[in-house]
Order: structure tokens, then C-alpha cells, then sequence
């Protein structure tokens, strides 16, 4: 892990939030020594992740936990002395565009994007085709994280490098994070990555199948169901993809947040739902995700945040169940989605877990060990089960701003509002640098 600390220093060129600006470090390799060789090559790709999971309140790991969870009542604030945090719990117009999470999430994953764009842009300098696909799919995967992220929060964004770089919509930088994917995949199927490439690069993510989950899940959320539904049955269920870290490279929700009792946790045993999405009794994901009875100096939240070198999976495998399920409902394909949701629901599997040291740390959840779906055959009320599903199996992930969103749940000014923006404000910093940055959303 200590390679992830001095990936970034050997990167000298990094883009800012306007997508325009350099920053050059005399002491450092140029950005052409480092980009013309396969270890160059794959010591830039350490930084992608080690940006993107470490760095404590900065990375985009801790931000969209924080904004995700927030903004939809799964997280509460513990000491509102965290102005940052409170007031994206508070919502609406105390989300301005000087948010330091709102900030963050923007700049830091941007960040990651440009730099994995960096990487794909000079991949043809990797002579051995193993290596190469090697890092074609770990820049490939970044790139899609940061875009996902990114596209989680705001209506549109920049998915280029340049001075006033254009925006594009939501559904077009996803579209684009897939087509990459697609083609990181095809490189990856017909030149196997190299034992060299592996010796280097941080190890945990599963190229093959992480390449395959993030296809799934970004075509479903922008709306190509049979690309999800295909995408999420080529990802193999017993295998994990899981971001690493130990004392150096620390977890970043474990150390601001769930190893503390500072900043947020979960707003109750039930993370926040109520009437018809409550979680059912006897749900065995409820005491993996979070503490009945804490004591004082405990955080409620457990799950994949329990300490500083515990791994987080950048996907879980209910994950892309829910995720045909929630596909074939869309299609009103009704009986197949009911049997994809019960492969969640009946689910009576271990929590998987790694050893890590002395210690055993998650990887998964539990099987929910409920009964099978019993609700009407509707549309509406097939959905409604998944959603209240991905709630609880996807729990501490980021996703339920996007879900409410996408499930039309009430939102702000409504009647039982379950989240307290649509959108968020896009950062001063962008607006500041960049001329094309569209007016800010209504809340």
C-alpha cells in the first residue's frame, strides 16, 4: 500500500475543478516520463484509487457516503459543530455552492476522471498487451466511478479535460463511463492482464467482473435496462472486488466518521425508514449495517466502516440482483422481477469476509433470510419491494439520493419528503473557472 502514497507525487499534472488548470511540481517526473512506460503507467493508476478512497473528508468514498446518506435521512449528524455535513442534512438552501461535501465530491472525483483519462489516453505505451488491458481496465473502472459519482449529484458535468470544458447531461456522462467499460471489457477478454501487471498494482478489484457490475449499474441508471439486465448476470456471485487499505492508506468512513463518535452515523436501526419501507422483522442485513444498542463512545454504523483497514466492495453482489430486478420491473417484466428479488430476499448466505492481519472484515452482507415476496403483482408494488431492498442490502453506499430520485419517492416540498434536495448546487469553484457551467437546479 505504501505505493499508493507516492503515486500521486509521480503524477505531476492534475485538473482542477474548472477541468483547465495545471499544477507543476519541479521536484517530480514530468508528466510525459511518466506516462511513457507500463510502471508509469500503473504507478498513476494506484493514485486513481488512492484518491478516490483515501484522504479522509476529501475523498469522493467519504463525500458520497456523507451526501448520499444526508440528504435522505439514512445519516444524522452527531455534533452539528461539522457545519459541512449539518447542513447537507439540513437541505434545500443550506446547500450552497461553498459546501465543502458538495465541494469535494465535485473536485476530487473530477480529478480522478481527468487523471484516468490521462492514463487511457497514453495506454498504447504499455508494449505488452497484458499489462496494457491491465490498465485500460483499472483506469476504465476509476473513470466510471468518478463519473458515477459525480452523475449522483448533479444534472450535468464535464467528462472532458479542457479550458471551460462543456457540460453534458447526467445520462450522457453515463453513457459514456458504460462505452468505456464495454470497451475496457472487450480488451480485457481477448488479452488476459499480465502476472507483471498484477505484481504491481494494488490488489482487491476483480478486473473482469468489476468492469461487468459497473456497466450494469450505470445502464440502469440511465435507463438501458436490457444492457443492465445482461451486464449484471455476467458478474459472478461468489467472487469479490473490494477497495483496500491498512494504517497508511486509511478507510476513509472508518476514520471521519464510523470509528468515532464526531461526525454522522446512522440515524436509527432502521437507517431512517419508515411506514411501508421499514425494514421487516428479522432482517439479518439490519444488525450487520448497524449497533441496537450502542454504547456512548460507539457510532451506530458497522457494515464495511468498522475500522481503519477495513475493506469497502466496490460492489456487492445483491447488488446486481436488485439490479435485474429493479430492469425487468421497468419492462413490466414482472415474474422475473419478483424471482430476482427473492434471490435477495430468501438469501440466507454468510457475510463474506477477508482476513486482513489478524482481523476478519466484510466484504458482503448477509443473506436477508426473509420470506419470499408475498405483495401484489403490480408494477408499483414489485418496486416498491425492490427499492426498499436496496436501501437496506446497498445501505452506506452512496445510492439512495439517486434511488429516491429514481423511484419518484416525495421529495423536497412534498408531503413526507424522504430527501431535501434533487440536486445539488454545482461548487463555486467550478462556476468561478469555467463559463459553462449551467445555472444551479431548483432544490
Amino acid at each position: 500500500m505504501k505505493k499508493i502514497l507516492v503515486s500521486l507525487a509521480a503524477l505531476t499534472v492534475l485538473t482542477v475543478s474548472s477541468c483547465d488548470k495545471e499544477y507543476l511540481n519541479p521536484s517530480t517526473a514530468s508528466q510525459e516520463q511518466v506516462v511513457t512506460n507500463a510502471d508509469g503507467l500503473i504507478t498513476v493508476c494506484n493514485g486513481l484509487q488512492s484518491r478516490f478512497t483515501t484522504g479522509g473528508a476529501l475523498s469522493p468514498i467519504y463525500n458520497t457516503v456523507a451526501a448520499g446518506g444526508l440528504s435522505t435521512r439514512e445519516l444524522t449528524v452527531i455534533n452539528v459543530g461539522n457545519i459541512e455535513e449539518f447542513n447537507v442534512s439540513l437541505g434545500a438552501g443550506n446547500v450552497t455552492n461553498l459546501n465543502g461535501v458538495v465541494r469535494n465530491v465535485w473536485t476530487q472525483s473530477q480529478l480522478v476522471r481527468a487523471n484516468a483519462d490521462l492514463v487511457l489516453a497514453n495506454a498504447g505505451n504499455a508494449a505488452d498487451p497484458g499489462t496494457r488491458s491491465g490498465i485500460v481496465a483499472y483506469a476504465s473502472i476509476f473513470r466510471a466511478l468518478a463519473i458515477g459519482t459525480v452523475a449522483q449529484y448533479f444534472e450535468q458535468l464535464p467528462i472532458t479535460t479542457a479550458t471551460n470544458a462543456p457540460f453534458v447531461p447526467r445520462v450522457a456522462a453515463l453513457q459514456s463511463a458504460v462505452a468505456q467499460l464495454e470497451t475496457a471489457a472487450t480488451q480485457l477478454a481477448a488479452n488476459p492482464v499480465s502476472a507483471d501487471f498484477n505484481s504491481k498494482i494494488i490488489g482487491g478489484i476483480n478486473l473482469a467482473n468489476t468492469l461487468q457490475a459497473l456497466i450494469a449499474r450505470y445502464s440502469l441508471l440511465a435507463g438501458d435496462y436490457d444492457k443492465a439486465i445482461a451486464a449484471a448476470a455476467r458478474v459472478d456471485q461468489v467472487s469479490r472486488s473490494y477497495f483496500t487499505f491498512d494504517e497508511l492508506a486509511r478507510n476513509a468512513v472508518s476514520e471521519v466518521a464510523f470509528g468515532n463518535r464526531n461526525v454522522f452515523e446512522p440515524t436509527d436501526v432502521n437507517l431512517g425508514l419508515t411506514g411501508a419501507l421499514a425494514p421487516e422483522a428479522g432482517d439479518r442485513r439490519i444488525p450487520f449495517y448497524t449497533r441496537a444498542s450502542p454504547t456512548p463512545t460507539q457510532n451506530r454504523g458497522t457494515g464495511f466502516y468498522t475500522a481503519s483497514a477495513a475493506p469497502v466492495p466496490v460492489y456487492v453482489p445483491g447488488e446486481m440482483l436488485l439490479i435485474r430486478a429493479e430492469a425487468y420491473a421497468r419492462k413490466n417484466d414482472l415474474p422475473n422481477a419478483v424471482t430476482e428479488l427473492n434471490r435477495v430476499r430468501t438469501s440466507t448466505a454468510a457475510a463474506t469476509t477477508l482476513t486482513v492481519g489478524a482481523a476478519a472484515y466484510p466484504t458482503a452482507p448477509p443473506g436477508a433470510g426473509l420470506a419470499a415476496y408475498g405483495g401484489a403483482l403490480t408494477q408499483a408494488a414489485v418496486l416498491l419491494d425492490i427499492y426498499r431492498n436496496r436501501q437496506v442490502e446497498l445501505a452506506f453506499q452512496g445510492f439512495r439520493l439517486d434511488d429516491s430520485r429514481r423511484f419518484n419517492r416525495p421529495g423536497p416540498g412534498t408531503t413526507g419528503a424522504e430527501r431535501n434536495r434533487n440536486f445539488f448546487p454545482y461548487p463555486r469553484v467550478e462556476r468561478e473557472n469555467n463559463v459553462n457551467t449551467p445555472e444551479d437546479p431548483a432544490i
